[in-house]
């Protein structure tokens, strides 16, 4: 979670931090379908209008790190060092994030995701807008050589690797497996990007 500074982003930090502890304990507790807002407002001793003013819906209360995950991926691209390898910088951002969502205490929070229809549909959401930034971030990058194409696609398969190494035995060994493929991929379509004179705005 991004570290806030000041004391009044501190504070804001800190009741978010406490809805969303206190949303997920209910919602463990007695099934995400079975708690409502006003529950887990009356429980973090908030107003409503508190709850909504740090999460626009119920099902962003599940993923309350979203938005950091999405700027650590962008952050990988735009606080690389000039010319620094992009590839393994998206690998060691995949690779931590994997490790966050399948650490030990995480199966049940994936199981209550996995059976509730609205929060797969919200995460499959928050998935293709995680892979939109890094596109844009990736196609604003002034050391650019592949195409735009080539950017949205590997944004869209550095995204699709969290999931599909989530699910696999070993998921930081599937992360360098993929990761391995991705390289392979990208060193072509940048290459291909010098040398054939393709537009890259």
């Amino acid at each position: 979670m991004t570290v806030p500074t000041g004391r009044r982003e501190r504070k804001k930090a800190a009741t978010r931090q406490k809805i969303a502890d206190t949303a997920l304990r209910l919602f463990l507790e007695r099934g995400y379908e079975a708690v409502g807002i006003r529950e887990v407002a009356a429980e973090a001793d908030i107003a409503v209008t508190t709850l909504f003013s740090h999460f626009a819906s119920k099902e962003a209360l599940v993923f309350e790190q979203d938005a950091d995950f999405e700027r650590a991926l962008t952050r990988a691209v735009t606080e690389r060092a000039p010319g620094g390898p992009l590839v393994p910088a998206l690998h060691r951002e995949i690779h931590a994030l994997v490790r966050h969502c399948t650490a030990e205490g995480a199966a049940p929070v994936q199981h209550m995701i996995d059976e509730s229809p609205a929060l797969r549909r919200y995460e499959e959401s928050m998935r293709l807008r995680h892979a939109e930034s890094l596109a844009a971030a990736l196609l604003a990058d002034p050391a650019r050589t592949a195409t735009p194409l080539a950017c949205r696609t590997l944004a869209r398969f550095t995204v699709d690797a969290y999931a599909l190494a989530r699910e696999a035995p070993e998921p930081e060994a599937a992360v360098d497996e993929i990761f391995r493929m991705i390289e392979g991929a990208w060193g072509v379509a940048a290459g291909a990007g010098t040398g054939s004179g393709a537009t890259e705005s």
